[in-house]
């Protein structure tokens, strides 16, 4: 018991900092970022997987038939040919975008995890940085 009240007494001496503040705000920024990088990198699989599930469509059409692909909100009449690289080319721009997004996810997630590290050894229980 006593020492639980001396951990609770030491939270509450902690005196929050201009630099204290400024990386609980950077922290909270790269937060934010995280989460909307993360959504993007769920959209962009949900898409790859459209994509991979579009090319095995194709190969099943004859090729004489003109294949509707989607465009923006617009479909557009391609070829068998034009269609089949179309698809291609749109699954390496998400490869690579899925790539970038991984990357920076990466950089987030250890810039996050130093911050954390700085901010709890200073605060210990007395903030929390942790997702709900």
């Amino acid at each position: 018991m006593h020492e639980l009240y001396l951990q609770r007494e030491e939270e509450r001496d902690a005196e929050v900092t201009w630099e204290d503040q400024q990386r609980i705000n950077q922290f909270s920024r790269l937060n934010i970022r995280l989460e909307n990088l993360e959504d993007e990198y769920k959209g962009q699989k949900t898409e790859k997987e459209y994509l991979d599930d579009l090319a095995t469509e194709i190969e099943l059409i004859d090729e004489e038939e003109l294949v509707p692909y989607k465009i923006g909100d617009a479909f557009i009449m391609l070829s068998l040919e034009q269609a089949q690289a179309r698809v291609e080319r749109d699954k390496a721009a998400i490869d690579m975008r899925v790539d970038e997004l991984d990357s920076q996810i990466s950089a987030i997630t250890t810039e996050m995890d130093e911050l954390k590290r700085a901010l709890y050894a200073k605060f210990g229980q007395a903030i929390n940085l942790e997702k709900s």
